[in-house]
């Protein structure tokens, strides 16, 4: 399992520079035999501890220039003097996805910083326990941490915490931690897997979770002093360690021990800060009256900081529902025949949109529903319940499954071999075919009235023809584009495509057939949403009470939960650029006079969140390693 290793130098120890970074690289290249999926190093030194870690070897990572700022800045021959440790760690996934940056560790507590190797199997368990820890991450790691904090805040020295929460686990263990508030670096092992080995000076000392590791640094260099393997101390099962970072004396003890009165004496240090330095966007500068960022395509601020779309405030509503009364007069029937067809998506938009044209327009209504492979269980499931209890007819088309999804395949890995934001909404074009079977379905029903539920006008994105260089004006939200614009897209599409010749895969002709059926196909559809007020807690409320409309369990908002692709692209573009969909349609709120900014902002704070369920489940429909994708993700240069 995963490398970790620790080194704790007093002050005015004999050591320079040189010597330390030979010694963290060599640390770090055989810490990677061990697992190479991501690495990490905190520093500590007399004011902070500080975090660098990244989704990649440990190999990649030391050559990386903001590493090299990173420890530079903080590895001095002055910061060496007054006393400096670190501890290493270098990965091999167990829990919790790699490419998610809070996953990889070293992992932090409210007043530690520590690397862990094992597992812990009873987890979920501990969590559920203890439900008054703060639980952050994905890897079980955090659980030995929080309760580490718990016990020490309820009165228990380091010491005892320590035994405490060991007698909690089950699983694997072998921790290096430092302390936020105490000048001290401490080790544990429940199986006997940490060494250490102390220079023949005296002045430091090296830990490590094999004792060849320890034995290749006495051969390799002279600067240890004349040391043999058989200095090197092993921790034995069941044993901890704490070393006093000032004076470098250690206290050896035994895990299952009670309480004992004797403690290394260890004085408090002032509260020393702890701190993330990991590369991480460049923070947002967003509109003072919306809260759409500086990275949004085609936006500049006003000397007020107001973006140009706020200036421009284009309507979000161009008609009313008189004026959809006299569009729909000549279809109505009177003998109880099917006089439309509402497109169905199982979303909150569609649904509570066939409630409308039964319940209060009071059409006969044929609900069509294109599943293109992407289609939720949550959205089938409310289909069915607002279809029984509406009693309406419901039509479904259904593509080639698997052949859609292996389409999907192909276009994420051709993606990933060369990332471009404008390229992503290739993930979603199986499923533009609903607008074709949408007309396919009026002709051979012969119902020519035709309402599109979904995508109503607060939902213009405009962002994903931004990245394409395409500055789109449009009110309408799936097939506004003009001519110019569809021209463009085009072009920038034949642009990538030989740029990135894997775009030449089996899933061109399901493209070209979405580019005809979104911009070629008939459009004299019916965008309800145009005519009609859009509430989103009467929508949600009606759903709910008449309904029983059900939501996702990973998801703060209601909305995209129908699309099975939603949580993976929204999470490329907040990634890279620092928003998603979700600030898009809450800044339209804002606009719109619906939401303040304060509340929008608290909003998309939750929202914006990785959905990392919904990408697990996306990743194993559609057959490709979320793992690799997000680390790829992550590497990605983001938008400043």
């Amino acid at each position: 399992m995963c490398g970790i290793f620790g080194f704790v130098a007093k002050a005015n120890s004999s050591l320079h520079t040189e010597n330390v970074q030979d010694l963290l690289n060599e640390l770090f290249k055989l810490s990677e035999k061990r697992g190479s999926e991501a690495s990490g190093l905190v520093i500590v030194d007399q004011q902070q501890l500080q975090i660098y870690k990244r989704p990649e070897a440990a190999s990649q990572m030391l050559q990386s220039q903001p590493f090299q700022q990173y420890y530079q800045r903080l590895v001095t021959q002055s910061s060496l003097k007054a006393g400096l440790s670190f501890i290493g760690h270098s990965r091999l996934v167990t829990n919790g996805i790699q490419g998610i940056r809070e996953n990889n560790q070293p992992v932090t507590s409210q007043q530690m910083v520590g690397v862990h190797n094992g597992i812990i199997v009873n987890e979920e368990q501990l969590w559920r326990s203890y439900p008054d820890l703060e639980h952050q991450t994905q890897v079980d790691s955090e659980v030995i941490y929080r309760l580490i904090d718990k016990f020490s805040q309820e009165g228990l020295s380091i010491k005892d915490a320590l035994k405490r929460t060991y007698r909690e686990l089950v699983g694997e263990a072998n921790i290096i931690f430092a302390h936020s508030q105490m000048p001290v670096v401490g080790l544990a092992t429940n199986v006997g897997s940490l060494y250490v080995l102390t220079a023949a000076d005296q002045s430091f000392l090296i830990c490590a979770s094999e004792k060849y590791f320890l034995s290749v640094l006495i051969e390799k260099f002279g600067f240890l002093g004349p040391l043999k393997v058989s200095d090197i101390q092993p921790l034995k099962a069941g044993e901890a360690m704490m070393v006093n970072t000032q004076t470098l004396d250690k206290e050896l003890f035994e895990l299952n021990d009670k309480a004992d009165p004797f403690q290394l004496k260890l004085e408090s240090t002032a509260q020393r800060s702890i701190e993330d330095v990991s590369p991480v966007r460049s923070s947002l500068r967003r509109c003072t009256r919306c809260i759409l960022p500086h990275t949004f395509p085609f936006i500049h601020f006003n000397d007020q900081g107001v973006c140009n779309f706020c200036t421009e405030s284009i309507s979000v509503k161009s008609d009313n529902k008189a004026t959809l009364e006299k569009r729909i007069a000549p279809y109505r029937r009177k003998d109880g025949q099917a006089d439309c067809i509402v497109a169905l998506s199982g979303g909150r938009d569609s649904c509570y949109g066939l409630h409308v044209i039964k319940r209060e327009l009071g059409m006969n209504p044929i609900a069509y529903t294109y599943d293109w492979a992407m289609v939720t269980d949550e959205a089938r499931r409310n289909c069915s319940r607002i279809c029984a209890e509406l009693g309406v007819e419901h039509i479904i088309r259904s593509a080639d499954i698997l052949s859609k999804r292996r389409n999907i395949r192909a276009n994420i890995d051709a993606w990933l071999h060369r990332p471009e934001l404008g390229m992503v909404p290739l993930f979603m074009a199986g499923d533009k075919q609903f607008f074709h079977y949408a007309s396919q379905v009026s002709r051979q029903n012969n119902v020519p009235l035709v309402f599109f539920c979904g995508g109503n006008n607060l939902e213009v994105t405009r962002f994903k023809t931004g990245f394409c260089g395409i500055q789109d004006r449009s009110q309408n939200t799936m097939v506004g584009l003009n001519l110019m614009g569809k021209v463009q897209l085009l072009a920038y599409y034949a642009k990538n495509y030989l740029l990135n010749p894997r775009y030449f895969n089996r899933s061109m002709f399901d493209t070209f057939f979405a580019y005809y059926s979104t911009y070629m196909n008939r459009q004299d559809f019916i965008y309800l949403y145009r005519y009609i007020d859009w509430n989103e807690e009467v929508i949600h409320q009606t759903l709910k009470d008449s309904y029983g409309w059900e939501s996702s369990n990973d998801s703060a908002s209601t909305w995209r939960i129908g699309d099975g692709t939603a949580a993976f692209y929204n999470y490329i573009y907040f990634t890279v650029a620092g928003f998603s969909e979700h600030d898009t349609f809450r800044s339209n709120q804002i606009r719109a006079g619906l939401l303040t900014r304060e509340k929008a902002l608290a909003l998309v704070e939750e929202e914006n969140k990785p959905r990392y369920a919904a990408m697990r489940e996306y990743a194993h429909l559609v057959g490709f390693s979320l793992d690799e994708a997000l680390v790829i993700i992550d590497r990605i240069p983001k938008l400043r």
